[in-house]
């Protein structure tokens, strides 16, 4: 991790296990960070907490407190995001292949035992490709209702960062399969795709590069809600299926 977020990371283990006290599990980084290569300035920090039990609506009101203070107090960053979950649901069966799998391999360990502990050995095969992004179809709707609400350019440079990022990684996994491999770099991600479906190749680029830089150009999101978001929806139910159903109220967004 490169020395201007050594900081930050610290504050940030401080004030979670000040907040959540003995509610907390364990707590992880994922994204730029733990990668080393965040941009001073313009990268956002992530973070996944795991509770002891199901997370109430106080702590997530605790989570969005914590996030605020973190953005505001360190300008190195761009923004925190907060994922809050409870153990038994990371460790649940049906996300064995999802969050099991985000945990296990995408997550660096910040504060308490490590989960991962009790997850399998993944392979980059059809399944893990289902289980993971198998479900943008289903979340296509809820992103245009959001970008129907958007109004502000700040607005616009969050969903532009977060649909980018969604789309990136769902067009990655559609052909993880076939590549055989991993990886967590957009760009990367962007380029490996691009071997596979040309024609969309400068699309995927593009949203790779909004991922880093985001954008607070209306046109921007709402061409990822008409056109490279359905497509790829359709695409990945042909080739991997849809992912297995959740229980309603515990889709992701």
């Amino acid at each position: 991790m490169q020395g201007e977020f050594r900081g930050l990371v610290a504050a940030a283990r401080e004030r979670i296990a000040e907040a959540y006290g003995r509610r907390l599990h364990s707590a992880y980084l994922y994204g730029s960070l733990p990668r080393g290569t965040a941009r001073p300035g313009r990268s956002d920090l992530d973070l996944l907490l795991a509770l002891h039990r199901e997370p109430t609506g106080e702590d997530r009101d605790t989570a969005e407190v914590l996030a605020r203070g973190l953005d505001e107090d360190f300008p190195v960053i761009d923004g925190v995001g907060i994922l809050l979950y409870g153990r038994d649901t990371l460790l649940s069966e049906p996300e064995r292949h999802d969050l099991g799998w985000f945990l296990a391999c995408l997550c660096t360990p910040l504060l308490g035992a490590d989960l991962a502990e009790h997850l399998p050995r993944y392979r980059p095969d059809s399944l893990l490709a289902r289980e993971t992004n198998g479900d943008l179809a289903v979340l296509l709707p809820k992103w245009r209702a959001r970008v129907r609400a958007a109004a502000t350019p700040e607005e616009y440079r969050k969903l532009c960062r977060g649909l980018s990022r969604h789309l990136v990684r769902t067009g990655f996994t559609l052909v993880m399969p076939r590549w055989g491999g991993w990886t967590s770099d957009l760009v990367e991600s962007a380029e490996i795709f691009g071997q596979y479906y040309p024609a969309r190749a400068a699309q995927m680029r593009a949203a790779a590069a909004a991922a880093l830089d985001p954008v607070d150009d209306p046109a921007v999101v709402r061409a990822y809600v008409e056109d490279l978001g359905p497509w790829l929806a359709d695409e990945y139910t042909a080739r991997l299926g849809t992912k297995t159903p959740r229980p309603e109220g515990a889709e992701r967004t």
